[in-house]
């Protein structure tokens, strides 16, 4: 079906005019046209593939019906839920696993840090799937070999089998994770988008929260395999509700229309050699997002910081069972259930978001509107929740530390765990929207891959000594510790709401207001 470009009338543009009763269309950057007839008169209509034909080009995603781009923002966060769903539903089924296969406890969470290691490598496979065949062919080819790979765990007879194919089921569930965002930028505009990612980046974080409540039971009624069987339901459920996606790339979506309609393709930016094309998406993707982690303080710091965010809450995943089992005599199932206050901390952190956008970014936009100015705000104002997360962190692990004692009744370490969930999350949301709105779309998937690398190393790494900090130094002061890191690291989005301006100056790339 062909697309009808804009039709309008330019100064300086080349014209085709006719005589009296025809119409003078402008077919600047238009690839053919066609001539159809009306009311006895011949029109010129303009096809294009350079660009979408118009701001009301119905195979823009962000002109689909509400409906929708509704449909594939949660059916893309449904398989991120699953994604990292396949982390924590492990944890529960670590003192099985250590009985099973005669290791000790800190070898049975290797294949908790495995998968996570696997995780970080979505980039990596991701990208060049995604700019070559685009993001729905990420979803629906990488995915099924990530289950294939769980259900080998399942089946595993010895550990090291166990090992490799947890290692492999979070490499091919990670190409999800490495251009989510990116299909949920291609469905929203940018002053939706904020709404949108809240909701979006909730999944992810709900699935660590969500895995051990059901991984417990599993455990308590059968056996750890049973949580490898866990993934495959959620994940098999998750695949199906994917599969009914449009691909929602717009260069993707142009390229194929230029095919179909037999006119130029859209510019090429990417080398026209694969070989060439696949070290160029490798460096975006691998060689500079290193490269902006050690040189770019705004990634550098907002990495660091996020990464020992994420790395508490995997803490959580080997520090629940000392705490909620040694001391208050938590059976599995019920050491599990204690994450449900996680889960409801990312509940709460998704409502404030959106009011404090709201209140915000959303009103200040409009505002600005209003007297005919439609630039971009500053990336900084995207920081308040960051803000009020830096606040929450700390609060949350203090509680923790200091309530998580016999005398104390078991929900009040359980409810110190909202506060510290918000915060992470409110954190990481504002962090995700600042980076991309400072270095631009390909620069910011650069400093997103960065985030997301060092973010996942730390997350692997964690849980392997968590047991023996909580066992040298006691629940207090090995969480009282974690503590005063994030009082630490707390002033870091007030320093960027600060001077952020000035650090974008001195940007070596691209950046908002600046070079």
């Amino acid at each position: 079906m062909e697309e009808d470009a804009s039709v309008t009338t330019t100064p300086n543009s080349d014209r085709s005019q006719s005589h009296e009763g025809e119409a003078t269309v402008d077919i600047e950057k238009s690839s053919t046209r066609q001539i159809a007839e009306r009311d006895g008169h011949q029109i010129v209509k303009a096809t294009t593939a350079q660009d979408w034909s118009g701001p009301d080009d119905p195979e823009n995603p962000h002109n689909w019906s509400l409906w929708n781009r509704i449909y594939h923002t949660a059916s893309v966060g449904f398989l991120l839920l699953a994604s990292t769903f396949g982390t924590s539903v492990y944890t529960p089924g670590v003192a099985s696993v250590q009985k099973d296969f005669n290791v000790s406890a800190t070898a049975a969470l290797l294949p908790l840090s495995l998968y996570t290691i696997g995780l970080g490598l979505g980039p990596v496979m991701g990208a060049p799937i995604s700019e070559t065949l685009g993001r729905k062919a990420v979803y629906l080819f990488t995915f099924p070999p990530a289950l294939l790979f769980t259900m080998g765990s399942g089946l595993s007879q010895n550990f090291g089998s166990l090992l490799v194919c947890r290692f492999l089921a979070g490499i091919f569930s990670s190409p999800c994770l490495a251009v989510g965002a990116g299909s949920n930028s291609d469905v929203w505009s940018p002053f939706e988008r904020a709404i949108a990612s809240a909701f979006f980046l909730f999944a992810p974080f709900a699935g660590p929260a969500i895995g051990p409540v059901v991984g417990g039971f599993c455990v308590q009624r059968w056996d750890w395999r049973w949580t490898q069987w866990a993934i495959l339901i959620v994940g098999g459920a998750a695949y199906l509700f994917s599969l009914f996606q449009k691909e929602t790339y717009k260069k993707i979506i142009l390229r194929r229309r230029a095919k179909r309609l037999n006119i130029p393709p859209p510019a090429q930016n990417l080398p026209t050699s694969p070989l060439a094309k696949l070290k160029l998406i490798l460096m975006i993707t691998l060689g500079r997002p290193l490269v902006m982690l050690f040189t770019e303080p705004l990634v550098s710091l907002f990495s660091i910081y996020t990464a020992f965010n994420f790395s508490v809450l995997f803490c959580f995943f080997a520090a629940f069972p000392i705490v909620f089992g040694g001391v208050y005599g938590f059976n599995p199932g019920e050491t599990g259930l204690s994450f449900l206050g996680i889960g409801l901390g990312c509940l709460v952190a998704v409502a404030c978001f959106v009011a404090i956008d709201r209140v915000t970014y959303r009103k200040r936009t409009l505002a600005a509107r209003a007297k005919g100015d439609f630039s971009p705000l500053p990336p900084e104002q995207r920081l308040y929740a960051a803000m009020l997360g830096s606040l929450l962190l700390p609060i949350g692990l203090f509680w923790f530390a200091w309530s998580a004692r016999s005398s104390v009744h078991w929900i009040s370490p359980i409810l110190a765990t909202v506060p510290f969930a918000c915060g992470n999350l409110l954190v990481f949301c504002s962090c995700m929207l600042y980076l991309i709105d400072t270095y631009g779309p390909i620069s910011g998937a650069s400093a997103a891959a960065a985030n997301g690398v060092l973010r996942y190393a730390a997350g692997a790494g964690f849980p392997l000594f968590t047991r023996q900090m909580y066992e040298r130094l006691g629940i207090e002061w090995a969480t009282s510790l974690l503590g005063f890191v994030t009082v630490a690291l707390l002033p870091i989005p007030w320093m960027f709401f600060r001077y952020g301006g000035r650090l974008r100056a001195r940007s070596a790339y691209q950046t908002f207001g600046g070079k």
